[in-house]
């Protein structure tokens, strides 16, 4: 009897084959660094860094994802489902749904710390645009409507590992940004529809301070603080500018941008600060001590969020309506790459975790 195969495999082969399912299995068990991408259409693109293409796609388990944040051991991806009030916990690595944790009516902002979601949720809002801005001078002193029936917005906790909110912080009308100060005993959170930037103590949610806008322009969305720890900036989408906060929390300077100003980050160093300018499609550069305007990048539609890639030296940026992820060089600030994304990007995040509008390394 012939014990042989009929297709005989040489010692080589069974070699190679072994060598490639070890490949893989390590590939699958320690990916390089990733960057992750919410889209607002659909789920989660992945893009890995060394080859800048998308890999792949996690499932948001949920409706109209846009905030997105992942924990420092990178186990963890959380998304804020606006059509569902939730968020959903996946497991990083294996795209698999955790938990979900209801939060309320139009979750959208994440921002995380250990193992602690800080998400904001807005009962005011219908999720709209809102309605085409006044110059900042007449908005500033134009009386808001029916906003003493409004219900503020407010920032859920939430212990990521038991899966519950612990408590909410409340906020002002259209809760936006959520920044950390130097200490880690208060948050900052922009307050679009208030024309303000409230800071809160983490460990109760009292209100600290609250800060007055409107004299700089209407609806302040990003806010970041400054790798010293010893300023921050707001920036303000009507107002075409951003503000400097200084750690007693009290502006001391207001800075023009290009139009419709959201997502900012400073670079590793504190060197530069980068602020994404939507309407004006440009990623601008200032020098992060003098705040002069060092060069203009030109982007994509809606470019609201960004990241630099782990290792400093590229810079990708979320641009929903134009359906895609902008590459910049770091270095020469120059567009190097259009990877294309076709379901409305709306947030940006990295493993391992790097400086963004959305994020920076724990």
């Amino acid at each position: 009897m012939n014990t042989q195969c009929s297709f005989p495999l040489s010692r080589w082969t069974v070699a190679l084959w072994g060598m490639a399912l070890l490949a893989g299995a390590s590939a699958q068990a320690a990916p390089g660094p990733q960057a992750y991408i919410s889209n607002q259409s659909g789920n989660v693109s992945v893009i890995d860094l060394a080859t800048l293409e998308v890999t792949g796609e996690i499932d948001a388990y949920g409706k109209e994802p846009r905030g997105i944040g992942l924990t420092a051991d990178g186990k963890l991806l959380v998304t804020a489902n606006r059509e569902d009030g939730n968020i959903s916990v996946i497991d990083r690595v294996s795209g698999k749904l955790v938990r979900h944790v209801h939060i309320g009516v139009n979750p959208e902002f994440v921002r995380t710390r250990g193992h602690l979601a800080f998400v904001s949720f807005e009962p005011s809002s219908d999720g709209k645009p809102p309605p085409k801005a006044a110059a900042p001078d007449a908005a500033a002193s134009a009386p808001e409507k029916d906003d003493d029936n409004k219900e503020p917005a407010r920032i859920a906790i939430v212990d990521l590992v038991r899966g519950k909110v612990l408590r909410t912080v409340t906020g002002g009308l259209e809760t936006e940004g959520i920044e950390f100060s130097a200490d880690g005993k208060h948050i900052l959170i922009t307050n679009e529809a208030a024309n303000s930037v409230t800071v809160h103590r983490i460990e109760d949610g009292k209100l600290v301070k609250t800060i007055d806008t409107a004299p700089y322009g209407t609806r302040p969305r990003g806010i970041k603080m400054a790798p010293d720890g010893k300023s921050y900036v707001a920036t303000i989408e009507h107002g075409n500018a951003f503000v400097v906060i200084d750690g007693a929390y009290n502006v001391v300077k207001s800075v023009p941008t290009g139009e419709f100003p959201y997502g900012a980050s400073f670079d590793r160093k504190g060197e530069r600060l980068f602020i994404a300018a939507a309407k004006a499609k440009a990623l601008q550069v200032f020098d992060a001590k003098t705040y002069e305007p060092i060069k203009s990048v030109p982007t994509g539609d809606r470019c609201w969020h960004f990241s630099f890639t782990p290792d400093d030296s590229q810079i990708l940026v979320a641009c929903g309506r134009s359906n895609e992820v902008v590459v910049i060089d770091a270095a020469t600030l120059e567009p190097v790459k259009r990877i294309a994304d076709k379901k409305l990007p709306w947030g940006i995040v990295t493993y391992p975790k790097s400086f963004g509008s959305l994020d920076r390394p724990e």
